[in-house]
C-alpha cells in the first residue's frame, strides 16, 4: 500500500489494504450525466468537481467493484474523501445502488470502507434522497441472506453513517477516526469530542469493534469466513461440559476466569468436541461427575464462583471468536457476550452467552440483535445460559427491562436456524428462560433452572430461612429434574 495514514487513506488504498495481491476489478454504473451545475445549477458545482476529480483521480466519491479479501470474494465500496469530502450526490448513489446490485446479482457479501461528510449540499434534496436509495438496496439485500460489514474510516459522518456505516451488520472502526451523525462544524460548541470518536461509538455500543489497521485484513477475513453465505448448516453441537463434579461443590473447576470482553477475532485454548465424539446426548444419559442430591447442593454449585463461567465455555468451543458489542441504543452490558465464532473445523456458529450476572435491557437487546442477524443468514445459534436472572434495579426498569426480554423470547421463538441451549449454572426464572432453546435445551451437573430462587419463593410463602432448603426440593430444580420433567433433553457432565 502506498505511503497514507490509513484512517485517511484514498478510496483505492483503503482498497488495496485488504485485497493485496488478490487485486480489485472496478465497476462502474451506465452513464448518467448531470445537468450544468447539478440539479439546483449551484454556481460553481461543474468546476468543484472537476478539481476534486483532477486532485483525487477520481469520477466520483465512492468507488465500487469486487475483489477477494482473505480467500473471500465479495463486494466492496469505498469512499474517497477528497473527493468533495466523500459526499454522497446522485451520481454517487448511482454507484453506491449498483454496488448493492452486484452483491445481490452474484450473492456476494457487500464490504463498505467509508468515509464520509455526507450529503452534498450542492445538490439539495436531490442529494439528500439518495439515503433512501441507499437504505432500500440495504434492504433488499438483507431480504436475500446477504451480509453487509462496514468498516468506518475517518471521518465518518452525516448521511453516510447513519445508512452505509450504521446500518451495516457489522462495523467495525479504525481507531482514532471521528464517527457520528453530526459532523465537527454542525454540532454544539460545548460537545463532548470523545462522542463522536470510534472509541466512543464503542463504549456507547454503536459500534462492534475498534481494530487497527495491520488487524484489519485478518478481522475482516474471519468475518466474511463467518457470516457466509453458507449452504444450509448443521445445528451448533452441545459443548462438553467444564465442571469437574462431584465432592465439594466446585471442586477443580478453578478455570472460570470471569465474563471477559473479547477482542476482535480472538483465538481460543482449543476448540472442544461434544460428548460421544460429536454425537448428540441423549436424555436421561448418566453424566460422569456425581448429581447434586438436594436442591440447596444443585444451588450452591451452580453459585460456586470456581465453576467455569462463559468465557471458558467459549475459549474451549471456538477456534476464532468474533464478539459483536452493543444493543445498537446507546447501551452495552458486559454480563453478556454475543457474537459469531468458528470452530476448530470451520463451522461458524453464533453465540448468545450469560456471565453469571442479572442481565441487563442492554444484554438482551444484543442478544435479540444477533439471535435475528443469525437467522437470516442461516447461522446455527448456540445460548449459555447463567444468570441469577434479570436485572430488577429502577434504572433497569427504565431501561424497559420487560420489553427487551420480550423481544428476545420472540426472536428465539421467531428464529428459523437451529438453536442449542447449555444450561451452565444459574436458571434464574424469565431472565434466563428468553434465552433457552425449547426442546433443545441440555444442563451441566453444575446447573439449575427454577420458576424462582429459593430465597424468594421462601419469602413470598413467609417460611423462614432455614425452610430454604426444604423450599428448593419443592421447586425440582436440579438437572436431574429439569431432565425428567421434559425441559432439559440431557445432562452434560
Amino acid at each position: 500500500m502506498p505511503d497514507a495514514t490509513p484512517d485517511r487513506a484514498t478510496a483505492r488504498e483503503a482498497i488495496a489494504l485488504l485485497t493485496g495481491a488478490a487485486g480489485f476489478t472496478e465497476h462502474r454504473p451506465p452513464p448518467s450525466p448531470l445537468p450544468p451545475d447539478g440539479p439546483l445549477g449551484w454556481a460553481g458545482y461543474d468546476a468543484a468537481r472537476e478539481c476534486a476529480s483532477a486532485r483525487t483521480g477520481e469520477e466520483e466519491s465512492v468507488v465500487y467493484g469486487t475483489g477477494v479479501v482473505g480467500d473471500r470474494a465479495c463486494v466492496l465500496l469505498s469512499f474517497e474523501f477528497g473527493f468533495l469530502g466523500g459526499s454522497l450526490g446522485r451520481k454517487t448513489g448511482d454507484r453506491l445502488a449498483a454496488a448493492y446490485e452486484l452483491a445481490l446479482t452474484r450473492r456476494l457479501p457487500l464490504l463498505a470502507l467509508v468515509a464520509t461528510g455526507g450529503s452534498r449540499m450542492q445538490e439539495g434534496m436531490v442529494a439528500l434522497t439518495q439515503l433512501q436509495r441507499v437504505a432500500a438496496a440495504s434492504v433488499r439485500l438483507r431480504a436475500a441472506g446477504l451480509p453487509q460489514i462496514a468498516v468506518v474510516r475517518d471521518p465518518t459522518t452525516g448521511g453516510g453513517w447513519a445508512t452505509v456505516g450504521a446500518g451495516a451488520d457489522v462495523v467495525l472502526a479504525l481507531p482514532g477516526a471521528q464517527v457520528g451523525f453530526a459532523g465537527s462544524r454542525v454540532r454544539p460548541p460545548d460537545a463532548d469530542p470523545y462522542a463522536y470518536s470510534a472509541e466512543g461509538q464503542f463504549a456507547a455500543g454503536q459500534v462492534d469493534a475498534v481494530v487497527p489497521a495491520d488487524e484489519l485484513t485478518a478481522t475482516v477475513t474471519h468475518w466474511l469466513r463467518a457470516l457466509g453465505p453458507h449452504e444450509e448448516l448443521p445445528a451448533a453441537p452441545v459443548p462438553d461440559a467444564l465442571s469437574a463434579g462431584g465432592g465439594e461443590p466446585g471442586a477443580g473447576a478453578g478455570t472460570g476466569a470471569g465474563a471477559g470482553t473479547g477482542s476482535a477475532a480472538g483465538t481460543g485454548s482449543g476448540a472442544g468436541t461434544p460428548s460421544a465424539a460429536g454425537a448428540e446426548p441423549t436424555a436421561g444419559s448418566v453424566p460422569a461427575a456425581p448429581l447434586p442430591e438436594t436442591g440447596r447442593e444443585a444451588v450452591a454449585r451452580a453459585r460456586d464462583p470456581r465453576r467455569p463461567r462463559a468465557e471458558a465455555y467459549l475459549a474451549d468451543y471456538f477456534a476464532v471468536r468474533l464478539p459483536l458489542h452493543g444493543d445498537r441504543s446507546g447501551s452495552t452490558d458486559p454480563g453478556l457476550l454475543c457474537g459469531f465464532g468458528l470452530r476448530a473445523d470451520g463451522q461458524p456458529v453464533a453465540y448468545v452467552a450469560q456471565c453469571g450476572t442479572p442481565t441487563r435491557p442492554a444484554g438482551y437487546r444484543a442478544a435479540a440483535r444477533t439471535i435475528r442477524l443469525a437467522d437470516r443468514l442461516g447461522i446455527p445459534l448456540l445460548t449459555l445460559v447463567d444468570t441469577p436472572g434479570a436485572a430488577n434495579d429502577a434504572e433497569a426498569e427504565r431501561a424497559g427491562a420487560g420489553a427487551a426480554i420480550a423481544d428476545t423470547f420472540a426472536a428465539i421463538a421467531a428464529a428459523r436456524v437451529p438453536v442449542t441451549t447449555l444450561v451452565i449454572g444459574e436458571g434464574g426464572s424469565g431472565g434466563a428462560l428468553a434465552l433457552a432453546a425449547p426442546g433443545n435445551t441440555h444442563v451441566t451437573v453444575d446447573s439449575y433452572f427454577s420458576v424462582i430462587a429459593p430465597e424468594l419463593a421462601a419469602a413470598i410463602l413467609k417460611r423462614p430461612p432455614s425452610e430454604t432448603g426444604a423450599t428448593a426440593d419443592q421447586l425440582r430444580l436440579r438437572p436431574q429434574d429439569l431432565v425428567d420433567l421434559g425441559f432439559a433433553r440431557s445432562i452434560v457432565g
